[in-house]
């Protein structure tokens, strides 16, 4: 008797642990990655889960952004923003504390509609999100922002091989919850070699991170759209001594590209530099916090008003209307 109460005990512990860890955290259900031979890897299209409490939708083409037409509708001003786990927000993030919702948020011109679409995934670098824009296009897009942070400039080829063997990057749903807890907080992650050597890629990285830079460039100009450059720091790299010496030859290139191809660009690390509490923009080392994902809204919506649109999409002043940090 008093073993089957036991039992019964452990059965209904087991089942309420089960139930809460689902319920309360999103645990047994986390975003999917399927593999892509020149993407490397994306978020599976069509998903929508709830991780910590925050709402996460992957719309029909792998955007964390609504289900969308291929091209949009009349009176309908659409932005595309690019980018990694910064641009993309990742569990830490609810879809409305978005860059790319922040964005939308503040567009109260009632003639039109805005659709800021948000192509992203974690530890995605430029050649990543060139080979997106290869496959899908621009979507009709008018602008298309390119949101990068320093370790971007030395990124690695496009690979699909931590989709499934990282715990990061599930193709595949854990039969329980307890099971994903277990093996993202327990269980020692196991290194995988055939990822280890491609990080190991040799050559001047950099420069080939610029070329794809430049080619998303040409894509946007081809499609006669605008094209924004904009770069984030690492949180060590506000103040002093700032960004290490390699970083600061990346920069420096990347500066030098941006002027010879006259791209509009944005370095986030002298405006961060400026501002009070620049580790209030932060969530880590390198993500950023509610506070900073407004800033860089704002910052990016100046930049696209001193764009020349069109008569048929007219400059509106908004500055005022987007919070400020």
């Amino acid at each position: 008797m008093e073993f089957a109460i036991a039992i019964a005990i452990l059965t209904l512990g087991f089942i309420s642990a089960e139930v809460g860890l689902r319920l309360f955290f999103g645990f047994g259900n986390p975003l999917l990655y399927i593999p892509d031979k020149n993407i490397g890897y994306l978020l599976s299209p069509n998903q929508r889960v709830r991780r910590m409490g925050n709402r996460i939708a992957i719309n029909q083409y792998s955007m964390r952004s609504p289900q969308i037409n291929p091209t949009p509708a009349p009176k309908t001003l659409r932005i595309m923003l690019v980018g990694d786990s910064v641009a993309n927000g990742g569990w830490w993030t609810d879809r409305e504390q978005t860059i790319s919702q922040l964005m939308q948020q503040q567009w109260s011109d009632r003639r039109k509609t805005i659709e800021v679409l948000n192509a992203s995934a974690n530890s995605w670098g430029p050649r990543n999100e060139l080979a997106y824009l290869q496959r899908f296009g621009l979507f009709g897009s008018r602008v298309l922002v390119l949101l990068l942070n320093t370790d971007d400039l030395f990124g690695t080829p496009p690979t699909s091989i931590p989709v499934g063997r990282d715990r990061n990057y599930p193709e595949s749903k854990p039969p329980l919850a307890l099971m994903e807890v277990y093996s993202r907080f327990f269980s020692p992650s196991q290194p995988i070699p055939e990822l280890q050597a491609l990080q190991n890629e040799g050559g001047d990285r950099v420069g080939i991170n610029l070329s794809a830079i430049e080619e998303i460039a040409a894509i946007a100009t081809q499609n006669n759209t605008h094209f924004i450059l904009a770069l984030t720091p690492l949180l060590r790299e506000i103040g002093q001594p700032g960004s290490r010496d390699y970083e600061q030859k990346a920069r420096q290139r990347l500066l030098e590209l941006t002027q010879k191809q006259n791209i509009p660009y944005l370095d986030f690390l002298p405006l961060f530099n400026c501002q009070e509490n620049p580790k209030n923009l932060y969530r880590d080392h390198i993500h950023l916090s509610p506070e900073g994902n407004q800033y860089i809204a704002r910052s990016l919506w100046e930049a696209i008003l001193n764009l020349p649109l069109s008569e048929e999409e007219p400059k509106k002043d908004l500055t005022s209307e987007i919070p400020s940090t």
